[in-house]
């Protein structure tokens, strides 16, 4: 297939499992800015305190540049988790980056149709559905964007959540390892791992975020049917 030949998400509904309750995974319009927003204010509210969530004028840019890269979860008509990503080409593979860089500072302009890559800009999901496999949902559906594009792999920067906890006695990396090896509880690198993402190295100063002390994860899932 080629990487132009390939349509929107538009719409797919799955069932939380041991409920009844129907997910529709589709793409953000640029009428559900306003929703995904509010969204990202309550997901995010450690970072939202500092001003680091997405102005509505980055989100439109977003749907503008590459919308089948945009997507949100909706129950009942509530947006409810919400994913971004933009296509990029890393020279080399696994080059040190900021979350800025990457992005364009949140624009997309990065943006590389040509691109070998997709890039996880950012996921959320509201607290209220968390641990309902929401996130994987969304991960599956991005999986399936990158096997329908023909692309490489996915590569996502994630937070270390909890390092701010162990920063005088752990290193970044030591930290890291230890959260592989289930020594330490970290939500945001468990479930990147248990979506199938190969831990490669830690980013130093990614993206402003007490929590993490500006440091991320480099992982990184591959299209097992690319070619």
């Amino acid at each position: 297939m080629n990487k132009d030949d390939y349509s929107c998400v538009n719409s797919i509904t799955f069932t939380i499992p041991e409920t009844s309750m129907e997910v529709t995974i589709r793409n953000i319009r640029l009428d559900d800015i306003d929703k995904v927003l509010r969204l990202q204010e309550v997901s995010f509210a450690d970072m939202a305190s500092y001003g680091m969530v997405w102005p509505a004028s980055y989100l439109k840019k977003h749907v503008h540049i590459f919308p089948e890269g945009q997507l949100c979860a909706e129950i009942n008509g509530e947006i409810v988790a919400s994913a971004s990503s933009l296509v990029i080409m890393l020279k080399p593979q696994y080059s040190e980056h900021t979350w800025h860089e990457i992005t364009g500072h949140g624009l997309f302009t990065t943006h590389d149709p040509k691109g070998d890559t997709l890039y996880g800009a950012d996921i959320s999901t509201h607290p209220k559905f968390q641990r309902k496999g929401i996130g994987t949902m969304l991960y599956n559906v991005r999986k399936n964007l990158v096997i329908r594009m023909n692309l490489l792999r996915i590569v996502i920067g994630g937070r270390l959540f909890n390092y701010f906890k162990y920063a005088n006695e752990l290193s970044a990396l030591e930290y890291s390892r230890k959260v592989i090896e289930r020594e330490i509880e970290d939500p945001v690198l468990l479930f990147q791992l248990k979506n199938g993402f190969k831990f490669i190295k830690v980013l130093r100063n990614y993206l402003y975020d007490r929590s993490s002390m500006n440091y991320a994860n480099f992982l990184e899932w591959l299209n097992p049917d690319y070619h």
